[in-house]
């Protein structure tokens, strides 16, 4: 994967900002199927902060756990319109304020929003770094770190993506796909299946 490319669909820091929080387990294809309704409808800050709740509800049922998303959308609309003026922040302890942003989401702006190296860890990351033996840790923040060393900087958010993508497509939990695996050589994972 020469460019690997995020899946969301956006068109500024705040789309993907919501986007990214509405992909808490859920598939990107849903959030895309989602969000040009919602963008339609909330376009900034300051819309999400206004808006009804039981209409963001409405509007997000299908991505799952859509009364806590919904929650977080118009709190964080909130946040992002009193605090910060309508511009979403771009450092990792400004984001982690916002409702609904962990460190996930918050390296995900970093990295695809505002061009600052960032590593983002998923559960397809963490898998695919386990299996390569590029971390031994289940903890995501840990993972992150042990990634960070083995990579420059400028590389990171770009080799995450990677991770991300192989792991969503190839190297999948129950049923990876080794007789595909361009990496197949190089895996150590002592489970894998035959090429």
């Amino acid at each position: 994967m020469p460019q690997p490319k995020m899946e969301l669909d956006h068109r500024s820091p705040w789309e993907l900002l919501v986007a990214t929080i509405l992909s808490a387990q859920c598939t990107d294809q849903r959030v895309n199927k989602v969000t040009p309704f919602l963008f339609q409808r909330y376009r900034q800050p300051a819309d999400m902060a206004a808006a009804d709740l039981l209409h963001v509800e409405q509007l997000i049922r299908s991505t799952g756990f859509y009364k806590n998303k919904a929650k977080h959308l118009v709190a964080c609309g909130r946040a992002v319109t009193e605090r910060f003026g309508e511009q979403v922040p771009h450092t990792m302890e400004e984001l982690i304020t916002l409702p609904g942003v962990g460190r996930k989401t918050a390296n995900v702006m970093l990295g695809n929003a505002f061009g600052q190296p960032s590593i983002v860890v998923d559960t397809h990351v963490k898998r695919v770094a386990k299996r390569l033996g590029l971390t031994r840790t289940d903890n995501p923040e840990r993972v992150e770190q042990d990634l960070q060393q083995l990579m420059p900087e400028s590389q990171w958010t770009a080799f995450s993506q990677r991770l991300l993508l192989h792991g969503r497509y190839v190297c999948l939990a129950r049923k990876p796909q080794c007789r595909t695996c361009a990496i197949y050589q190089q895996c150590p994972w002592k489970q894998k299946g035959p090429q």
